[in-house]
């Protein structure tokens, strides 16, 4: 792998100029140092080889090591985490550099246009698992540390995760046993995504997440449908029923109870992108009511993502007892996850039809995060973002997908000033087959991250806030 570039020390920071050559230089070994890593299927998942997991961390650590940083690979019951670090210079802030070096499942291998497991660049993009989310964030820390090399302006923590595509169960772990090494005044968290090519932008808001199972029963065993259909109500037809009544007629979540953010929306979403970007086929309308950003930011939904019942290749002719769906809530910023679960139980009670029996269970529930994006860190990292997008002004969006990692981290280090930033594009399908990375917005990433350390180097006497 790459070795980081080594400067003498010198009370002279580097200027913009000087970055901008010094990540023009690195950018070829970040790239191959990025498709090393891709190489590796480092998958958190019950299943598979956790192993790879580990070759995965020691690459990460391999680099983080040529940086200059003083290296641990650490555990606390979960995936290996590469934790490295560099003292602050007098006075100056430390940054806390954030990525994750696991990456979703391949899936169906048939759906990829190349493997998935070698990278292939096609006009522009290069395709491959992880190669966005979230390789490319922790090569975008690895390229900005390269630029500085011994005259970096700031003390750093870089810490990557090994299993936020599985749910980070260990994560708070983590951060109370290394709570010490890992406390910092800037948090940079780059894992979300750009507004679009050649717009940068900040994240300042994230939907929380409710996901659970709802059960209805009916019956205490099947029975024929024609011995009793008619009178005998099967569990099946009751949670459709249930269901239909989750969403009024104009397809907003009809949930008493659940919060709606005021509009925090400073740019346009047209409805033909947010066609063109999910797939909506030809004829088919969205739904829910207001601006597409403050439907996908501000307001909540609920979507049916699972359905267990009888296979309808093999259902007999008989009334089905129970019937289980499971349901993913997003929650609108300000919200509370367990008064929104409360609030979605006592729906689904009083809307059960036919007096059928109702059971939830909960899953998965995830805060959701807004942040005041004002003061000098945000004026630095907008500033960073400005030079290296040439001139173009970043853009501040909210993403409809919740983080949990983001308010672990909060709850840690509530004094930290948090920038949520990352590598991805509308076009980069992360999760889904056929992943990539835009090569020309990754290396402005790199540039703006590097930008993003001299100008909080340039606070230093100063604290943050």
């Amino acid at each position: 792998m790459a070795r980081c570039t080594v400067f003498a020390m010198t009370d002279t920071p580097l200027t913009e100029s000087d970055l901008r050559a010094a990540i023009e230089r690195e950018m070829p070994g970040v790239r191959a140092d990025l498709e090393r890593l891709v190489r590796i299927p480092g998958i958190a998942f019950d299943g598979f080889d956790h192993s790879e997991l580990d070759r995965s961390a020691e690459a990460v650590a391999e680099l983080a090591r040529g940086c200059g940083l003083d290296v641990q690979v650490a555990s606390a019951g979960g995936r290996p985490a590469v934790i490295g670090t560099r003292a602050a210079p007098p006075g100056a802030p430390t940054v806390l550099l954030y990525a994750h070096h696991d990456v979703q499942p391949v899936g169906d291998l048939s759906l990829w246009e190349s493997d998935p497991l070698e990278p292939v660049e096609r006009d522009g993009r290069l395709y491959a698992r992880g190669v966005a989310d979230d390789k490319a964030g922790v090569m975008a820390h690895i390229a900005a540390l390269r630029a500085f090399g011994d005259a970096l302006p700031v003390g750093v923590v870089l810490f990557v995760e090994g299993e936020e595509e599985f749910g980070s169960a260990s994560l708070s772990r983590l951060l109370e046993e290394h709570h010490e090494e890992l406390d910092a005044d800037v948090i940079v968290l780059a894992d979300s995504v750009n507004w679009e090519i050649g717009t940068p932008s900040l994240t300042t808001s994230l939907r929380g997440a409710l996901s659970c199972y709802v059960e209805v029963r009916t019956l205490s065993h099947a029975v024929h449908s024609g011995m009793f259909g008619g009178p005998v109500p099967d569990a099946l037809t009751a949670l459709c029923r249930l269901i239909a009544t989750l969403h009024d007629d104009a397809g907003d979540v009809a949930v008493e109870g659940l919060h709606q953010s005021p509009s925090r929306a400073r740019v346009d979403y047209p409805v033909d992108r947010v066609r063109d970007e999910a797939g909506v086929l030809d004829g088919v309308g969205l739904i829910g009511t207001g601006g597409v950003a403050d439907r996908l930011w501000n307001k909540p939904a609920l979507s049916v993502v699972g359905l267990d019942a009888p296979a309808a290749r093999e259902a007999p002719a008989a009334l089905v007892p129970s019937a289980r769906a499971k349901l993913n809530v997003r929650l609108a910023p300000g919200d509370d996850p367990g008064k929104a679960y409360a609030a979605l139980e006592a729906h689904l009670r009083e809307h059960a039809p036919w007096g059928a029996q109702v059971s939830l269970d909960l899953e998965l529930s995830v805060p959701a995060y807004a942040v005041d994006a004002s003061g000098p860190v945000y004026d630095a990292a907008r500033a960073a973002f400005r030079a290296a997008w040439d001139g173009i002004e970043p853009v501040d969006i909210g993403v409809g997908g919740g983080i949990p990692f983001v308010s672990v981290f909060g709850g840690f280090f509530p004094s930290a000033v948090t920038l949520l930033t990352g590598v991805e594009d509308p076009q980069t399908n992360a999760h889904s087959p056929n992943e990539s990375l835009h090569l020309g917005e990754f290396a402005r990433v790199c540039l703006a991250e590097a930008l993003l350390l001299a100008n909080l180097g340039a606070t230093a006497g100063r604290t943050p806030s």
